[in-house]
């Protein structure tokens, strides 16, 4: 009040101490304008040492803020290191924006790979038996929710980093990401090595998740930074790039589990070897001691190698090569992610797309002019509508995303052994996510043709696909024909684009519904559908499949001669529930001593699995047909104009 009260004779010491004491209180007190006026008060009082002081006083207090910011606090504002940090990447006014898409376009294709998970159930649960699953391997029950502890973390990331990433700027973000998703690949890969499943969990499950989370932001905002004036080209291809990603992984991931892999020892044939059980596990006498083993039938072989023998092997002697395929790449990506994240910039404040450029308000043909923010959309039954489609629609992408390569192999393994190998199985993974990118592309541009309500009644023909799969498979035990398998893939590649188009259609559908206004902040809400769907998905498979297979176990065994069970297993069948526990007693081992006609149950074992994914997607198709334009009373507008329309 004595500086601004514009009737000041003078100033004397106790002004000074006054002024220094507000500007050091106060930090905001003396706002640029504040100080112009009390300069221009000053100067006509020829009274230029205030000024001074009260310059200096500012700069000082300026240098010991900067001195109190800790090593926390400018990693959370996103400037240290100062290398990384989004000003020191700002690009020159001329830069050339399509030298940005390549290391974009890498980052993205680095962490698609989590889409190839399917390729890791197999090596996973049989690390200690390698050939077979052995009594202390991990089942495939406690490996699916690896990927969906994953998908978790990449929700939680996403929706409570997602400022700090803004902040941060693409490198500091993309280094992150690159450093927890080589070193979660990493650890979990010391995981397989030290048969330590919380390891896997920790490396892929935490750390593999926040890399995904924030590799998946990091190059679709830059993008669109650079792309103002093709902004929906821009996110398409990033998340293509993304949806690629496991199609290029999973030969990779293949190349490097053979590499490792290494033979246990051969002890022999299982009719020439005294087998001991005990509590279930079946140990063999080696040099007048009893060690474990594990019995590999043919089938269990060819899923495994052509060079090997059924028979008995002895477990702990050799390796499934997934603990040096999850090192080797961790290391890999590692650096292929550090190249996209070193060569990301943001543009010059004063860069256009072209010279005559000029932001331009584009209208979008919407259901609602309106808008509501994220906080009233929760409160509405439309959010409710739309997280249950998408949460409905994305369980049986997830289900199928986690275990495609072992549902290929166990319905149309053990039926055309010579057509679906391993390799052929590992392709069909690929092809997979080729389809998952050319569904987020291409759905999403034909939405705004046919809108997104009915590209998401589209989806809903993955009802008949999945329900029809378990005729599929009764149909192709009976003939040597190939074609349920071709039937099979390509409904199943149908399904997965659907799984695509999902996410690239949902921003839109967001605005169409809510408005455009927030739709980011709603967006991020409605991806926790995606992260249950991610939990569930997988469990929902792993239980009905883990639930056919005892059913079909004991169904098998009571086929059995009970002598000959006996002297197979070296137990009786009521030992059936713990020899089924240990994987003592498997179908493959069933199969070869139950009588010449008995149906092999294997491919069967995915039919309750589908009739449930078609059920929940009737759900979705539901949740769909009941999207209403939100009642136009308790929407906001921006101009009088458009509230009175």
């Amino acid at each position: 009040r004595r500086v601004h009260g514009g009737r000041m004779q003078s100033f004397n010491k106790t002004s000074y101490l006054t002024i220094f004491r507000l500007s050091h209180n106060i930090k905001s007190s003396l706002t640029q304008r504040q100080f112009s006026n009390l300069s221009n008060l000053t100067k006509k009082q020829n009274n230029y040492s205030t000024i001074n002081i009260i310059r200096q006083t500012h700069t000082n207090i300026d240098t010991k803020e900067k001195e109190k910011k800790s090593l926390f606090h400018l990693l959370k504002e996103g400037k240290w290191p100062k290398v990384l940090s989004k000003d020191y990447i700002t690009a020159p006014q001329e830069f050339n924006r399509w030298l940005i898409v390549p290391g974009s376009f890498i980052l993205q294709i680095s962490i698609g790979s989590v889409y190839a998970w399917s390729m890791w159930n197999e090596p996973l649960t049989r690390s200690v038996g390698v050939v077979a699953a052995a009594a202390s391997d991990w089942n495939l029950g406690q490996v699916l929710p690896v990927f969906s502890a994953s998908a978790i973390t990449l929700g939680f990331c996403t929706f409570f980093l997602g400022t700090w990433a803004e902040k941060a700027g693409p490198r500091m973000v993309g280094v992150t990401a690159a450093t927890a998703y080589g070193f979660g690949c990493v650890l979990s890969g010391i995981g397989c090595l030290t048969h330590q499943l919380e390891l896997v969990y920790i490396g892929y499950g935490l750390f593999g998740g926040i890399g995904w989370g924030l590799g998946y932001i990091s190059p679709v905002s830059t993008l669109m930074k650079w792309f103002p004036d093709k902004r929906g080209l821009a996110t398409g291809l990033a998340l293509t790039a993304f949806g690629a990603g496991a199609a290029l992984a999973a030969p990779v991931i293949k190349t490097f589990t053979n590499f490792f892999f290494s033979s246990p020892i051969y002890i022999g044939n299982v009719n020439d070897v005294h087998l001991v059980i005990q509590k279930g596990r079946q140990f063999a006498e080696i040099s007048g001691e009893l060690k474990e083993v594990v019995v590999a039938t043919a089938s269990d072989i060819s899923k495994v190698s052509d060079s090997l023998s059924e028979g008995v092997y002895l477990i702990g002697t050799g390796s499934s090569g997934a603990a040096g395929a999850f090192m080797s790449i961790g290391v890999m990506y590692f650096f292929t992610m550090m190249y996209g994240a070193l060569s990301a910039k943001v543009p010059h404040p004063e860069w256009r797309p072209y010279k005559d450029w000029k932001p331009q308000n584009t209208e979008t043909k919407m259901v609602t002019s309106g808008y509501i923010n994220q906080i009233e959309a929760i409160k509405t039954p439309q959010f409710y509508l739309l997280w249950g489609a998408v949460f409905c629609n994305a369980i049986a992408g997830t289900a199928l995303i986690s275990s495609a390569k072992i549902i290929m192999t166990d319905i149309f393994g053990t039926i055309l052994p010579t057509i679906v190998t391993g390799t052929f199985a590992s392709s069909y993974v690929a092809s997979l996510s080729l389809a998952n990118s050319a569904g987020r592309f291409g759905w999403a541009v034909g939405s705004d043709y046919i809108g997104r309500k009915n590209t998401y009644f589209i989806f809903g023909l993955a009802i008949p696909i999945c329900a029809g799969i378990p005729a599929l498979t009764a149909w192709a035990t009976t003939t040597s024909s190939t074609i349920p398998l071709v039937l099979f893939s390509i409904g199943t590649l149908i399904s997965f684009s659907f799984y695509g188009g999902i996410f690239s259609v949902l921003p839109a559908y967001i605005a169409d519904i809510f408005g455009q206004k927030h739709v980011g902040a709603i967006h991020g809400r409605l991806l926790t559908a995606w992260s249950c769907a991610a939990l569930c998905g997988p469990k929902l498979l792993a239980t009905f499949r883990e639930s056919s297979q005892i059913e079909a176990i004991t169904d098998l065994s009571k086929q059995c001669n009970e002598e000959v069970f006996l002297k197979t297993f070296g137990a009786p069948i009521s030992d059936l529930p713990e020899l089924i526990k240990t994987n003592t007693v498997t179908i493959n081992r069933l199969i070869e001593i139950v009588p010449n006609g008995v149906v092999d149950p294997t491919p069967y074992l995915y039919n309750s699995t589908m009739f449930a994914c078609s059920s929940v997607l009737c759900v979705a198709l539901a949740c769909n047909s009941f999207m209403k334009p939100i009642n136009p009373k308790l929407m906001r507008f921006d101009s009088i104009e458009q509230e009175k329309k």
